[in-house]
Parts: structure tokens; sequence; C-alpha cells
């Protein structure tokens, strides 16, 4: 139960970033059909499969949540991780210009961007700096190699 609960808790910020703050934001809650509805559709579907894939990283391999105060005890770089080092943003922000093109909201494409500036400024100056103190040369070698957010797709696992 505890397990449980520990990841339930976990997804009380996707929660607020992907569906309370797009609510708040939102002009016309009932979109109408057009024709970036099912553009919109897949690249929101696109980015639910690739939190879904780094949440179970997280749990399987990491032993750890995505969320900040219950991060993965191990350093990812397999999976999506040995292509782009913060695939789980790269989740986030997929859903959030895929609710965009659904409802035609430029203020939620303006909140995908702000969510997008806010979180490199974090990376660089916190979650960054930490990973390099909690798993150190690993981590700095592993940061050199793959980058922090344009997916390189050259690397051995696709071999």
């Amino acid at each position: 139960m505890g397990v449980l609960f520990r990841h339930l808790k976990s997804l009380v910020l996707p929660l607020i970033v992907l569906v309370a703050v797009p609510w708040l934001l939102l002009e016309n809650r009932e979109p109408d059909l057009h024709l970036l509805m099912i553009p919109g559709a897949v690249v929101l579907l696109i980015g639910l499969f690739i939190m879904g894939s780094t949440m179970r990283l997280f749990a399987h391999r990491g032993e750890g949540t995505l969320a900040p105060w219950d991060p993965p005890k191990k350093l990812l770089t397999n999976g999506l991780y040995a292509y782009v080092r913060n695939p789980m943003i790269l989740g986030v922000l997929s859903v959030l210009f895929g609710e965009a093109m659904i409802f035609l909201s430029w203020r939620i494409a303006a909140w995908a961007a702000l969510f997008f500036l806010i979180n490199t400024l974090y990376f660089k100056f916190s979650e960054e700096p930490g990973l390099e103190k909690r798993f150190g040369e690993e981590y700095i070698e592993y940061k050199k190699n793959i980058p922090r957010w344009l997916p390189k797709f050259t690397n051995k696992e696709m071999k």
C-alpha cells in the first residue's frame, strides 16, 4: 500500500501542470472540430506514451518516482534516457502542445513555453548540479554524451 500511495502522490505535479493550469487558461472548454484536432490528439498521445515509459523506468529501474521529493535512487541511462536527459519533460511538453492544438489555445501554448523555460533554468541550476553530487563521474560522463532536450539517436543502444 505504501508503494502505491508513493506513486499516486507523485502524480500531483503532473496533474496540476497538465490538467489544472490548462483548464484555468481555456477560453472555450468545448473544442470545435478543426484541422488541428487530430494532429493535436496524436501529439498528446505521444506525450502520454513518453511520460508512461519514463514513469515505468523511474519505478522499476530507478527505484523512485517522477516527483522531485522522491527521485530515482539509481541513475537512469537506458530506455529513453539513452537518447535525451529529460524525456519526462518532453512528454509533458508534447501533452501541453497537443492540448493547445486541440483547443486552439494560445494561452496553453504560452504556458507550455513558460513551463519549458522554467524547467530549463531548474535543470541547469538545481537538478543537474544535484545529480552531479549524487552520482558523481557517472552523471558527468552521461551529461557530456546525452543532450538535455533534443534526442540524439546515434547512441549504442540503437545499434
